[in-house]
């Protein structure tokens, strides 16, 4: 007669695969919960997207029906084609008047200073950019890669203006823009823009640049190399993500940015896409499908920068998040 100590091999097995189902069946679960909690999120994200670029092909009649019609029932692209003809148009109290905002054909009264305003962004973003990357990676290089005193402080100094809300400073800047004689300019928005960008992109620089092993910066000056050559022979080329993750973010902000632009530009000669867009709602006659074929213009550059470079954004935004 077996004694109690002696293990039943079939309970033995059973329990095993059952702990292998209980196991498969867990995993499966929390599967299920992550796709589910990813699907609505993702859902809550794109859902005012999906709704902007349908209504943008959709009539006004059909934009205000109830319920809304995600999926247009006569696409039309009469929004686009009265952005790229505004300019050859008279807006007038009478025609604005005769105009239906019903069937999709009324214009805007300011709506032929879109793309002159779309331009005005795009030259705006790329300076700051471009700006951005000039005064960003060799101040980040100089603190991540040369020891003197006073380095930890002037790191955090620098971030420490980020505490600060924009609309604190709006009342200084407009006050140093004015004396210098620039308002009412892009150099006014450029010069502004900076102000705000370079610090975090400076601080995501320097967090790059002191993941990367100093040995090669002591290398290349072993071989000969100036600090400037280290900098850009050695150190650009494999900080690339980082550097691209600032471009988006200092274009992104550009493209974005609302008040300052509000506050220092007055004509359409210098008013930006926000300020225009935000213009067409103060109409006393107001189209929502084409302010949203607007938008959808608005958002196609960032888009695009996205998907070019999407492969450097994550690992640009999280470099130098965890060091040892």
């Amino acid at each position: 007669m077996a004694g109690p100590s002696m293990a039943d091999p079939t309970a033995a097995a059973r329990a095993v695969r059952q702990a292998r189902i209980r196991s498969r069946a867990g995993r499966v679960g929390r599967g299920l919960i992550l796709l589910v909690a990813s699907l609505v999120f993702l859902g809550y994200t794109l859902a005012p997207v999906v709704w902007l670029v349908s209504s943008s092909l959709q009539n006004e009649r059909e934009i205000v029906s109830k319920p809304p019609h995600w999926i247009p029932h006569e696409p039309t692209l009469e929004n686009f084609a009265a952005i790229f003809t505004a300019r050859e148009k008279t807006v007038t109290y009478e025609t604005r008047r005769a105009a239906d905002p019903a069937s999709g054909g009324f214009i805007p009264s300011t709506a032929s200073n879109l793309l002159p305003a779309l331009g005005n962004s795009l030259i705006v973003a790329c300076a700051v950019v471009v700006l951005n990357l000039l005064v960003g990676v060799p101040s980040a290089y100089a603190m991540a890669k040369i020891r003197f005193r006073g380095r930890s402080a002037s790191i955090y100094g620098i971030l420490a203006t980020r505490v600060i809300p924009d609309i604190a400073l709006v009342v200084p800047f407009f006050l140093f823009i004015r004396n210098l004689g620039l308002l009412d300019s892009l150099w006014s928005l450029i010069i502004t823009y900076l102000a705000v960008t370079v610090p975090f992109s400076v601080f995501i620089l320097v967090s790059y640049f002191e993941s990367l092993p100093d040995e090669l910066d002591k290398a290349a000056r072993v071989d000969g190399c100036s600090r400037w050559q280290t900098m850009t022979k050695v150190y650009v080329p494999l900080a690339l993500p980082s550097l691209v993750a600032v471009m988006l973010f200092a274009f992104l902000a550009s493209w974005n940015e609302f008040l300052l632009a509000l506050m220092f530009t007055q004509t359409p000669k210098s008013q930006t896409l926000p300020i225009i867009v935000a213009s067409f709602t103060s109409d006393f006659t107001i189209s929502f499908s084409f302010i949203n074929a607007a938008g959808v213009l608005a958002i196609v550059p960032p888009v695009l920068l996205a998907l070019i470079f999407e492969r450097y954004i994550v690992s640009g935004l999280t470099a130098g998040a965890v060091k040892g």
